[in-house]
């Protein structure tokens, strides 16, 4: 039987770290954690499920989650945040599959994410949101467009698992104003960073199609009023990155960045 490594990325996790660990317990042979420059907390919580934790300034999502992987010592990985855990039905589900990862039966396999907004689940908005997280990582690795990241894999043969990641995102509104704030500033970096055309009409255009795949795409109104936060929100956000850019540029042109 193969043997899977868990690796996880984390800064400043206390609340939500733990019920992260306790979830990977039944499939996992070891824990990696990387740390961006710690809480003492998280460590005292971390330290109960692992020795192996390495401290590491942030250097962006997909850096600091290739760094997790490249530290464990086996060939096949599951990544989680520390805000996700995974079901019941997912263990079984990755445990009725781990005796077969050593003859390549797939190249990488996903499963379905489920999101928790501020008071209740999200069944259609964000959902399923399905996300590769179990891979070999010698034909595998973190890749994508910081802080979006995800898994690109040298094969195509990518299987499905039954069962959900839950992913505790944002306790409040705040927190997810906050996060938008955060998020746009990296995505907008990145953008300029490889020299992607942005138009003065670029932030309303993206902002507009967010809003209608999510609210009636994806029938996020079946979700209530978070429906229509996460919505409004999600416009907000490629909004605030495009119109982030513009201003960088401008401000780059006229000598003041």
């Amino acid at each position: 039987m193969a043997k899977i490594s868990a690796c996880i990325i984390s800064f400043n996790e206390e609340k939500k770290i733990e019920d992260c660990l306790k979830s990977l317990l039944p499939v996992a042979d070891e824990i990696i954690i990387v740390d961006s420059l710690r809480t003492e907390e998280t460590i005292k919580i971390a330290e109960k499920y692992t020795n192996k934790i390495f401290h590491q300034k942030f250097l962006g999502h997909i850096e600091q989650k290739n760094l997790a992987v490249e530290k464990a010592s086996n060939d096949w990985v599951i990544s989680l945040d520390c805000d996700e855990r995974l079901t019941d039905e997912l263990q079984q589900s990755i445990l009725s599959i781990k005796d077969q990862l050593e003859d390549n039966s797939a190249d990488t396999y996903c499963m379905a994410r489920k999101t928790f907004y501020i008071y209740r689940w999200l069944n259609h908005c964000w959902y399923p949101d399905t996300k590769t997280r179990l891979f070999n990582k010698n034909s595998a690795h973190w890749g994508g467009t910081n802080p979006h990241d995800r898994i690109i894999t040298d094969g195509n043969n990518i299987v499905k698992l039954k069962g959900d990641i839950e992913h505790y995102s944002f306790d409040s509104l705040s927190a997810h104003l906050q996060t938008i704030d955060k998020f746009t500033e990296i995505g907008a970096n990145e953008i300029i960073k490889k020299n992607k055309s942005v138009s003065l009409i670029s932030p309303f255009t993206h902002a507009f199609w967010i809003f209608i795949k999510t609210y009636f795409i994806k029938r996020g109104f079946l979700d209530g009023f978070a429906g229509i936060l996460v919505a409004t929100l999600s416009s907000v956000h490629v909004f605030v990155k495009y119109s982030k850019v513009i201003l960088k540029r401008k401000q780059e042109k006229q000598g003041l960045a």
